[in-house]
């Protein structure tokens, strides 16, 4: 992924949130509240249970692997933003996908002729297919090389098992056959072929290329998007269904709002013969629904003795709409992941889906909880703050209602909030971020929506909250939406808000989270 222009410049005359302008009720009208640093540098921004840049900047999220007990993960970072422009590969490992220790520069930037390195992912050759010796890990990478400054594919090695990187040759394993976009390989080992298989994003084309080396690369096939504009950061994988069958998804990373949809992860699940993806239908799912889950990567759980059964994701929780427009500049650092979350695929009547869960693994971090087991009401009611970083649970029910849900992040005098609910007029579940502090300038990008069937009564609600940002998950996560939201220090604020009819709220457990 190419890293776009900084507009740190925007920040230094202060902050300014967006304002909603498709309100549809009094309580999800968006107000201006204006950023106040001040409290911004009294409390602290850095989030308390997300993986977060240690200082500068990142982006891209590299694939995991796993290895010798821990995951490897590495990530685009520059460690010259914001004067500076370039990406590198920082490292990171971790036991439990939660707590994460740095390790430091893998791979350098500018240390070849074909400048910094970009997005690809990393495979462990257990079989030393590439001659570097059984385990090495192998990198393969977007450059813009000196070949013109085209985006060709690179190769590079460790035998340190993953701490350092060094080049094989300056030429590309895949040069560029004249495409302006081409970039961001995925490497997967298929049973099937017996080969190494890469994805690669080429505009609106995903491509296929086949090796059984790692460093000679054939094509096979591409697949055309439609409607979702340039793609980047494509993934390919296999998951057996809860039916019992198993499926291949193919993701990418795209911008459907053009059409109305998300701009995060798109995916298509179907079949694939070692050469050609065939998708089950044209149309492709969105693995989250909010503003800010991109560059998303999936991976193995390397403990599981069932790779099938289940899978991780996480992603850049960020959007090149406004890639500085973050408080934690201020700080010194621009850059966060969101929670890992484990995947399943299950079947439906129109075909499969993939169902999101947060990891168990986040209990640890949990520092007191309180419960309220039913709350039956019309209009608003609040709870006792949480604090700024907590997990909500949550059922809600109705038999006839407009609109409810929940209110976050909410200031002392009512006015700066956050909204998640269910607006059952209009058939939507939705984040509304207009009115509290949020990186969109334009309006825009205030209210992210996912569709709620006419025929539901109930929703259950799984909320993180963390400083920075909203994730919430719905029933059993076949809706996601993940967003950053920027509130007041002092705006901690809980309520819960019926509109048109009763709502019942039950099972409504806070978990408050620490740091540790």
């Amino acid at each position: 992924m190419i890293l776009a222009g900084f507009l740190i410049a925007v920040w230094l005359a202060g902050y300014e949130p967006s304002l909603n302008k498709d309100a549809k009720s009094d309580i999800r009208k968006s107000s201006i509240n204006t950023y106040n640093n001040d409290n911004v540098q009294q409390d602290g921004l850095r989030p308390l249970f997300h993986f977060t840049v240690p200082d500068k900047w990142k982006n891209d999220p590299q694939r995991p692997v796993y290895a010798n007990g821990q995951y490897h993960y590495y990530y685009l970072y520059n460690g010259d933003y914001p004067s500076g422009s370039g990406t590198e590969w920082r490292h990171a490992v971790s036991s439990d996908l939660v707590n994460w220790q740095d390790k430091g520069i893998a791979i350098p930037k500018f240390t070849t002729v074909n400048g910094d390195v970009w997005s690809g992912s990393v495979v462990v050759d257990e079989e030393n297919t590439a001659g570097f010796g059984p385990g090495a890990f192998i990198a393969i990478l977007t450059q813009p090389s000196g070949n013109g400054g085209k985006q060709e594919q690179f190769l590079w090695y460790s035998s340190d098992g993953g701490d350092t990187f060094m080049p094989y040759r300056t030429e590309p394993v895949l040069a560029n056959p004249g495409s302006a976009d081409f970039r961001d390989p995925k490497i997967i080992w298929d049973d099937g072929s017996g080969k190494w298989v890469m994805t690669l994003a080429e505009g609106d084309k995903i491509g296929f290329y086949a090796s059984s080396n790692l460093k000679e690369w054939q094509y096979v096939s591409g697949f055309v998007t439609e409607d979702i504009g340039l793609v980047e950061c494509p993934d390919l994988y296999v998951l057996r269904a809860d039916d019992g069958q198993y499926r291949y998804v193919l993701g990418v990373s795209a911008n459907g709002k053009g059409v109305g949809k998300p701009g995060t992860y798109a995916y298509w699940t179907g079949s694939f013969d070692g050469t050609a993806f065939v998708p089950d239908r044209t149309e492709p799912q969105w693995l989250d629904y909010g503003f800010d889950w991109y560059g998303a990567v999936t991976f193995e759980d390397g403990a599981a003795g069932d790779l099938f059964d289940h899978r991780y994701a996480l992603a850049w929780m960020n959007s090149w709409d406004y890639p500085d427009n973050n408080p934690s500049v201020r700080e010194g650092y621009n850059g966060m992941d969101s929670i890992v979350r484990e995947i399943r695929l299950a079947h439906r009547e129109d075909g499969y889906t993939l169902l999101s869960t947060a990891l168990p693994a986040l209990q640890s971090k949990t520092l007191g909880t309180e419960v309220y087991p039913r709350i039956e009401l019309e209009g608003n009611e609040s709870l006792h703050p949480a604090g700024a970083a907590y997990r909500l649970d949550a059922d809600i029910s109705w038999s006839s209602i407009r609109n409810t849900g929940f209110r976050l992040m909410e200031s002392p005098d009512g006015k700066s909030h956050a909204d998640i609910g269910v607006y059952a007029e209009g058939g939507y579940l939705y984040v509304n971020r207009g009115s509290t502090g949020n990186p969109d300038r334009t309006g825009d990008c205030a209210e992210s929506r996912a569709p709620l069937s006419p025929d539901a009564r109930k929703v259950h609600l799984t909320i993180f909250v963390d400083r920075l940002s909203i994730e919430v998950f719905v029933d059993d996560g076949e809706t996601v939406f993940s967003n950053l939201v920027f509130p007041d220090a002092k705006d901690q604020g809980i309520s819960l808000y019926a509109e048109g009819g009763t709502a019942v709220f039950e099972n409504v457990v806070i978990r408050t989270y620490s740091s540790r």
